[in-house]
């Protein structure tokens, strides 16, 4: 996928290695196109993976362009993001950032031409009638009842259509293809509509747009693209893209090839059903930890290497491609154990009390941030009367095989003594609060003598530890497909019924003080509990700390159902 991955072969590899080879192209031009209605999702993650590191991998180039043809449901924000998200996965396109819309005026000349050619036509059919017209894949479609008309009169009514003399909806241009073809697609498709639709470059100098099936081929090969890659909802619509580049005079014609469309498992791609998410506030926003969104998956604290490792294990085929949520953790997980530092925390606060401690005897000791990277550097782990530890880490009653600490046993302080647990004390109610504990001085560094401790534990020195907010955060749905459940009547399930309840924890955690002046966005492992990121919003340096849980140490995901 790039230069920080073995390049894995694939049949659009094969087909590239190809055409440069014959000396069909000199040069590889891929693009990636999204439309500025939403935030990118996972699925376009490994589209930008594609197309930018095939351009990479064969030293070509990759575009970046608005498919900006829907007005209505675009905008800035989400235009914006998108350029911040491709650069954000370590990619740059080719020039600037470029527009469907940057195309328009060349793509009415275009309608133009086809009309004269006596290939469009303008339609007055409404919505209702051309779906009734269009026949199915039984029926053959009917031709319009205009389908006949003159060049001349065409010519003059998709001026006027242009000019502004028509309402909405009440005409159309279509082409003039097969309405008895096998393909729905080739019943004279619809390639301009009236809309009075503020547009976010061209503002309202222009009352029809052009339909994306129309806009998308003409403009890959205005850019000079070579392959055109896309995913395999597109295959259908390749004869009409091949169809429009062969009926006007352009140069270029690109070779569209479709691949299988990522879905990952206990989340959704459905730009409608991720807006409708945010906007029920279901989700905090579109970068909500929990959201599959490129923005949304930052914030949690996965990284652009994580989440290409990924796109390369999910690989590039024609057929079905469902990968379940665990695989794209895992290689987030395996990134981030090379490259993060560890300190300790504890997130579910118990108290200790140190019966034996002793000021200016009791030591403390140095600790590395990573066992296997020494550049990583150390940091000193104090120690004083009061620590935390885990109230995971205590049980009354253990059960068989236990570790760690109990009435009578001992465990090692992560970088510390041998600590003995002598007593508990609780509150009225019979819940513990607090344990009272000894160590054994002369376990720093050292086993002690005549005994095997096998428990060890992590703690902080409560004198010294910086609280914090953790945001423990899980799949968002209970469901491996949230939005594909039907009920006892065939119909599908709301998916906001397979919401996951526990999908957010927020704790009062300690962490160790060397987290007090963190920059957002720097991410630790805390040992035995997971990866942590510094959240990039509401994470302030010494001020409020604020860390998200990326993953866990291990996969350990169980169905809320």
């Amino acid at each position: 996928m790039s230069n920080e991955a073995p390049i894995v072969s694939n049949f659009i590899r094969s087909t590239i290695e190809s055409d440069l080879a014959s000396g069909k192209h000199a040069r590889i031009q891929t693009r990636f196109p999204p439309e500025p209605n939403g935030y990118l999702h996972v699925g376009h993650a490994k589209s930008i993976c594609l197309n930018f590191g095939v351009a990479q991998d064969y030293q070509g180039q990759c575009n970046l362009r608005m498919d900006d043809t829907n007005p209505e449901k675009e905008n800035e924000e989400f235009a914006q993001a998108i350029a911040s998200d491709v650069k954000w996965l370590g990619f740059e396109w080719a020039g600037e950032i470029r527009h469907a819309a940057d195309y328009f005026d060349q793509l009415y000349a275009y309608a133009e031409e086809l009309i004269l050619a006596g290939k469009a036509f303008v339609c007055e059919l409404n919505a209702e009638q051309m779906r009734e017209y269009r026949g199915n894949f039984e029926v053959p479609g009917k031709n319009s009842p205009s389908r006949d008309r003159a060049i001349e009169e065409n010519l003059d009514l998709f001026r006027r259509m242009k000019a502004g003399e028509f309402v909405d909806g009440s005409k159309t241009l279509r082409l003039k293809i097969d309405m008895a073809a096998p393909n729905l697609n080739l019943r004279d498709p619809v390639i301009y509509r009236i809309k009075r639709a503020h547009h976010i470059r061209t503002g309202d100098k222009w009352c029809i747009y052009p339909m994306y099936d129309y806009t998308h081929c003409i403009s890959d090969a205005l850019e000079g693209i070579t392959h055109s890659l896309c995913t395999l909802e597109f295959a259908d619509h390749r004869p009409l893209y091949d169809w429009v580049l062969d009926n006007i005079t352009i140069d270029c014609h690109p070779q569209q090839i479709e691949f299988s469309r990522l879905e990952l498992l206990y989340t959704m791609t459905s730009k409608r059903k991720l807006a409708a998410l945010v906007n029920e506030g279901l989700v905090s926003g579109w970068d909500d930890p929990r959201m599959p969104t490129v923005i949304g998956m930052r914030r949690r604290g996965y990284t652009p290497e994580g989440i290409k490792l990924f796109a390369q294990r999910v690989g590039v085929s024609k057929s079905e491609n469902v990968v379940d949520l665990s695989i794209l953790e895992g290689a987030v997980r395996e990134q981030l154990e090379s490259s993060c530092p560890r300190i300790m925390a504890v997130v579910r606060p118990l108290k200790v009390t140190l019966t034996n401690y002793e000021e200016g005897v009791t030591a403390s000791r140095a600790a590395p941030y990573h066992p296997q990277h020494p550049e990583f550097g150390e940091r000193n782990v104090p120690i004083s009367r009061e620590i935390w530890v885990e109230q995971d880490d205590f049980a009354e009653v253990p059960p068989a095989g236990w570790q760690r600490l109990t009435v009578g046993s001992e465990v090692r302080l992560r970088y510390s003594y041998v600590m003995k647990c002598d007593e508990v004390v609780k509150d009225a109610t019979g819940d513990v609060i607090e344990l009272k504990c000894s160590l054994d001085m002369a376990t720093l560094g050292q086993n002690p003598v005549g005994r095997k401790v096998k428990g060890v534990i992590h703690w902080l020195s409560a004198e010294h530890a910086v609280p914090a907010e953790v945001r423990l955060y899980d799949r968002l749905f209970t469901e491996a497909r949230p939005d594909a459940v039907r009920g006892a009547d065939g119909e599908y399930v709301d998916f906001r019924q397979f919401i996951n309840p526990e999908s957010l924890e927020v704790l009062t955690a300690y962490v160790e003080t060397v987290a007090r002046d963190l920059a957002p966005e720097t991410r630790y492992q805390f040992e035995r509990l997971g990866y942590f990121v510094t959240d990039r919003k509401d994470h302030v340096a010494g001020e409020k700390i604020v860390f998200n849980r990326a993953v866990t140490l291990k996969d350990t995901w169980k169905s809320a159902t």
